[in-house]
């Protein structure tokens, strides 16, 4: 049980500290602008931009973007969360560390999972109030659990990423890349059946494509069964996310060990 509690300390009590000291947008006018308005304002260009095209309705692309939206934080967050400990020097520190690799990187993750929620909670909100987007009461419940399952995956994602800050230099050129990937594979704006086979089989291995799939199940009045293989897959790309973060984290800190390149910039 002590062993248990401390564990609980050092990813709950860790990763906050973690999160405070490293993370770049924590002043309020840094988190509205980046996190808040920039989905926000996504969001209404793509659904103005579908309404032109007539590819899709508004539902498309609201909840689209909404749980898109959750990938500034995760993608992002999760990037920081290990490259910054390599920018401002504490990597070395941080890995003398006789604690658990696992805990540790797991709490650095917890912040952007919650980060995740709340930015795809304000989104989906505003949105729907701006737009005029009605979800049944109905659908709440699964909707939640499928913007949670979207954050979870996202933020495993965002450490996998992070984990090349060990090897890399400019491992935000990744994050930026990725995040254009999100945008176009997940079927946030794109309708996936419009795109190649090749890609459609990418977007089913990235995050937030099953979740998006089941949150527009939900909305349009579907059943929590008939959302919960989408809710199901998202949940299995977060563990395999999350086991290549592991593994990937343990590989490059052996590897950066031997070479003596820990606070390389």
């Amino acid at each position: 049980m002590r062993h248990l509690t401390r564990t609980a300390r050092l990813v709950v009590v860790g990763g906050t500290i973690s999160y405070r000291a490293l993370f770049n947008w924590t002043s309020p006018a840094m988190f509205t602008g980046t996190l808040l308005a920039g989905p926000l304002f996504q969001l209404v260009f793509f659904t103005f931009l579908g309404r032109q095209l007539g590819v899709a309705d508004d539902r498309f692309y609201i909840l689209g973007n909404a749980v898109l939206a959750s990938s500034t934080a995760c993608v992002y967050g999760g990037t920081m969360a290990v490259a910054n400990e390599r920018r401002y020097g504490t990597l070395g520190a941080v890995l003398l560390s006789p604690r658990s690799r696992t805990a540790l990187w797991t709490g650095r993750a917890l912040p952007y999972v919650v980060n995740g929620l709340f930015v795809t909670v304000f989104t989906l909100a505003a949105g729907a109030l701006l737009l005029g987007l009605r979800i049944p009461a109905a659908a709440l419940p699964g909707l939640a659990a499928a913007i949670g399952a979207a954050a979870l995956s996202c933020s495993a994602f965002g450490i996998t990423l992070g984990a090349l800050g060990l090897r890399f230099r400019d491992v935000f050129l990744v994050s930026n890349v990725a995040s254009a990937v999100l945008l176009l594979l997940t079927g946030a704006n794109v309708p996936r059946g419009t795109l190649p086979g090749w890609m459609r089989t990418a977007g089913d291995l990235l995050p937030l494509t099953h979740a998006t799939g089941a949150a527009r199940a939900l909305a349009a009045g579907g059943t929590w069964r008939a959302a919960l293989p989408g809710v199901g897959a998202e949940l299995a790309v977060a563990a395999g996310y999350t086991v290549l973060a592991v593994l990937l984290l343990r590989i490059f800190e052996r590897g950066s060990r031997k070479r003596a390149t820990l606070d390389v910039m």
